[in-house]
């Protein structure tokens, strides 16, 4: 990615993310030309309902039907509804809260909630109707960003690397540096010390912890890895997720939050649990990024992984031996928590330009990609990139 590449002006850009972790919907702002980040602007989470949450998870389950993008079977095509009403409710959230006029802004990023994803079979299902959502906004929304990714035989993910070299630039840290998203799936992203973007994701993040501590306590998460740091660590918990092909394969995919399942709730105790499945993020990440050429020397860590203080100090130890330094997103400026939201926005600016969303070196597509949906208010039918 070079300045050469930069679009034609500065646009006011919405990111809507509803990530693998499935707890809400994040709201960032961006204002950026397609390379530059002008500014970053207020971030604002609206958490979905426990009974939301329970009918995206028992959709999750219902998308294993699909064999085409376009198919909604069973309940999907109204929690798919469900889902764009509660985006828009969002927006209009974030718009009355920090004072900011929707006819002020060019572009709404919209990412959906991701049901499927099996790049194996070219196939990646993402729910929400970009058409209802500019409706109802009155402004032109990019999504469906992903597919075009596929169709040139890339993984469609991570996507968000674009955006990580945007930071990567301006921010004042040795490099090489890893941007590292620790979601339901945890993801990296190295941005070498020629701007180089190399990116991949790296194994179970906080979905397993997160459905642990549900089945064994009924709460959602582990607050802090409070009841983490009560535990210790079972090899024979880690060990068999370390074992698994993705690791060992030599081949790059990404994943799908099913692609790995929880223990057996009788293998463990919850604490022991919950610290073997911290232990196993940190080891994930070390594991999926030793091939890589250059050991990156900043670790900046966001997404809701960095709260959870046994995955932060795993993660510092492990890279200690290399001479890297792990830093949480708000360490240098940054939220941690607004990222992938911004980079949805950075995206639908890029996507805009005719920009590269992804590269062989992110995606594994063969060219550089760029992508996207745009739907107009009033515009029946989408145009396509």
């Amino acid at each position: 990615m070079t300045d050469l590449e930069r679009g034609s002006g500065v646009l006011t850009a919405i990111g809507l993310m509803s990530g693998t972790s499935m707890d809400g919907i994040d709201v960032a702002l961006i204002r950026s030309d397609g390379v530059a980040i002008a500014e970053r602007g207020p971030f604002l989470t609206v958490p979905y309902s426990p009974a939301f949450r329970r009918r995206l998870a028992d959709g999750l389950e219902t998308a294993k039907e699909i064999v085409r993008r376009d198919e909604r079977p069973g309940a999907l095509a109204d929690l798919e509804a469900e889902l764009t009403a509660l985006h828009a409710e969002a927006v209009a959230s974030y718009s009355l809260q920090f004072d900011i006029a929707m006819d002020s802004i060019d572009l709404v990023g919209f990412h959906g909630q991701t049901v499927l994803h099996r790049p194996e079979r070219g196939l990646t299902v993402q729910i929400g109707d970009g058409e209802v959502l500019a409706a109802e906004l009155k402004t032109p929304v990019v999504c469906d960003m992903r597919a075009a990714d596929m169709e040139s035989g890339g993984e469609g993910a991570p996507l968000a690397p674009a955006y990580h070299g945007a930071l990567a630039a301006s921010i004042d840290r040795p490099g090489p540096v890893a941007f590292v998203n620790i979601g339901g799936i945890s993801n990296v992203t190295l941005v070498g010390g020629d701007g180089t973007l190399h990116a991949f994701d790296t194994g179970p993040g906080n979905a397993l912890i997160d459905q642990w501590v549900e089945t064994k306590a009924g709460i959602p998460f582990d607050q802090g890895g409070a009841i983490a740091s009560e535990g210790q660590v079972l090899r024979r918990l880690v060990e068999p997720y370390l074992q698994n092909e993705f690791f060992n394969d030599g081949s790059r995919r990404s994943l799908d939050r099913n692609d790995f399942l929880p223990p057996d709730p009788a293998a463990a105790t919850l604490e022991d649990g919950a610290r073997s499945l911290a232990r196993l993020t940190a080891e994930a990440i070390l594991k999926s990024v030793k091939p890589l050429k250059e050991a990156p020397k900043t670790w900046i860590v966001c997404g809701g992984g960095r709260c959870n203080r046994m995955i932060m100090s795993d993660l510092s130890d492990l890279v200690a031996p290399d001479g890297g330094t792990v830093l949480i997103a708000e360490e240098i400026g940054l939220n941690g928590d607004a990222i992938e939201a911004e980079a949805w926005a950075y995206l639908a600016i890029r996507s805009h330009y005719g920009l590269a969303l992804s590269w062989p070196t992110t995606t594994g597509c063969r060219k550089p990609v760029t992508g996207g949906i745009t739907a107009l208010p009033g515009q029946k039918r989408a145009t396509s990139r």
